[in-house]
């Protein structure tokens, strides 16, 4: 049989098989070491959001000119499951959700081509759709606060900042620092006063200058751009020619001609007091009672949050080092790692535990370093190679792969025990031979391991086949739980080719060499059970139908 020459084949190249062994376990080490962490499995639909600006439009003239279009537009994508949308003031968002499974990227590219059709046919005052960055509903990773400093001996100076000055900093420097680290997929900021130009005109100077006031808002939108005028040759060098029309602060502003009366100009300064004020309010934040801008962090997806909180970590510790006198930086108002590492130090507290439990019990019953630690050997070789399943199957390291190696972990060495305890039987039995009709060992290895290669397969499989349903699991239901499944599936499967190949070599290595076994005994503990096993035999097979009930019973 296809088992058969798998064991012999393993003992006739045992140096092979423990080579290989020793790789996975180098191999899925370094895995194990770089793998992404997350709390749960990515629970995202592959998801396109779709963002049209309408300034001041209502959002009943909102919905009718822009959001139905566009949705129209796009229901008809290909892998398109559901559109959603939402319409407020000035603002329309379009949510496309696509099968599972597809590439969002490509997604992208498909919507990205079918905007460009219906950008045309939206009203002239509309901004031309544009797509959000790609994240996932567990893609907030951190918030930070950027607050006035806690007031010091050593600053007691300092100039407290107005909110004006928390969200210009905030916006300028920190955002962008922020948006330069690799992984970061969006960063929003909450609260403070945005900076504007605000220009307060004066009916009755307008009206003395004989200036309308379409005449004033004309002149304040030149004012906001530059202009190309071509470019000049001269000595064999072409000049590019600039108007440089921007106004860059108040009196730039305030010095714009609106028109001109017996060749004197009219400026704005002259029909309108200008300075530097705050936008309308559409939001606020504090932190501590005290007034602070807020930056929620979002990351791509397929990111490994831990990895980019630290590289955030020191991002914002720079960035501390660079911010005006009177500012600092809070980053511990909300951190995703803080749970990630909470969650998975319980689990794997679990596995720990379990493990040390599986090691006490199989020692105690094979009394032996040796024969325990072949055993054990199973458990890092198979919850190393799901590792490096997970990972090839682009699946990260969360709470519910680790919840399958959890449940897995009483099992990995089910196979082992059987291979093992058998091999050491024979053996014990063809010590007690003449020494002229005993065995050679590795034909004594290779027919214990054969007698019970089809009961562990079989077991295997059973127990295999039983989260089997998990994979059939659609949409969340079946992103939560089929990593656990895959996880359990992954061990289960190694610890059974584990003790078709590695157990047999290590049994030939190291058995033979045991006192136990060379003197034909058997372990002390063993012996107990089988004897009070052998006293309680007859009385069951003499009342089967009692105990046949009494397990009835149990189960009702």
């Amino acid at each position: 049989m296809l088992l058969d020459a798998l064991i012999h084949w393993s003992l006739r190249n045992r140096v092979v098989v423990l080579a290989a062994a020793a790789t996975l376990l180098l191999w899925g080490g370094s895995v194990a070491y770089e793998a992404p962490v997350d709390v749960l499995p990515d629970l995202t639909a592959p998801t396109v959001t779709v963002l049209v600006e309408a300034q001041g439009m209502a959002p009943r003239d909102l919905e009718a000119l822009v959001t139905f279009p566009v949705e129209a537009a796009l229901s008809g994508a290909p892998g398109v499951r559901r559109v959603r949308s939402a319409t407020g003031v000035g603002i329309a968002v379009v949510w496309l959700d696509f099968d599972w499974g597809a590439d969002v990227y490509r997604a992208r590219q498909t919507v990205t081509e079918r905007l460009a059709v219906v950008a045309a046919t939206l009203p002239d005052d509309v901004s031309p759709p544009v797509l959000a960055p790609p994240s996932s509903i567990m893609g907030e990773i951190m918030f930070v606060a950027l607050e006035p400093a806690t007031y010091s001996n050593a600053a007691a100076e300092t100039t407290t900042p107005t909110p004006l000055e928390l969200r210009t900093t905030a916006d300028v420097v920190v955002r962008r620092r922020l948006l330069a680290v690799p992984g970061v997929a969006q960063v929003t900021v909450i609260g403070g006063e945005r900076r504007q130009f605000e220009v307060l005109a004066d009916p009755g100077r307008l009206a003395s200058y004989g200036v309308p006031l379409s005449a004033l808002e004309e002149a304040l939108r030149r004012a906001s751009r530059n202009t190309s005028a071509g470019f000049r040759q001269a000595g064999g060098n072409e000049y590019l020619i600039r108007g440089a029309g921007r106004a860059l602060d108040v009196e730039a502003v305030a010095a714009t001609v609106i028109a001109t009366r017996d060749t004197l100009p009219i400026r704005v300064r002259d029909v309108a007091e200008l300075r530097i004020g705050e936008s309308v309010k559409r939001g606020d934040g504090s932190h501590n009672g005290l007034p602070a801008v807020l930056l929620g962090i979002h990351r791509q997806p397929d990111t490994n949050t831990l990895a980019l909180t630290r590289t955030l970590d020191g991002a914002l510790d720079q960035l501390q080092t660079e911010l005006p006198a009177g500012m600092r930086l809070d980053t511990r108002l909300f951190r995703q790692a803080d749970f990630i590492e909470v969650a998975l130090g319980n689990l794997t507290g679990a596995l720990r535990d379990g493990t040390l439990l599986v090691i006490a019990v199989t020692l105690l019953f094979l009394a032996n370093l040796r024969a325990g630690g072949i055993t054990l050997l199973a458990i890092p070789l198979s919850l190393l190679a799901a590792v490096v399943g997970l990972r090839l199957a682009g699946l990260s390291i969360n709470g519910m792969t680790l919840g399958g190696m959890a449940i897995a972990v009483g099992a990995l060495e089910d196979d082992a025990v059987v291979d093992v305890e058998n091999v050491a039987r024979r053996l014990r039995e063809n010590a007690r031979r003449p020494e002229a009709q005993r065995l050679p060992l590795l034909e004594v290895v290779y027919r214990a391991s054969s007698e019970i290669r089809v009961s562990i397969t079989l077991a295997t499989l059973v127990v295999t086949l039983v989260f089997l349903p998990l994979f059939f699991l659609p949409g969340v239901e079946g992103r939560l739980l089929q990593p656990l499944g895959f996880a359990y599936v992954i061990a289960l499967s190694t610890s059974l080719v584990v003790a078709l190949t590695v157990t047999p070599a290590l049994c030939l290595y190291l058995l033979p060499g045991v006192r136990l076994i060379r003197e034909g005994r058997e372990p002390k503990l063993s012996a107990a059970c089988k004897q009070a096993y052998a006293r309680l035999l007859p009385g069951v097979l003499r009342r089967p139908w009692l105990v046949i009930g009494a397990a009835a019973l149990l189960l009702a």
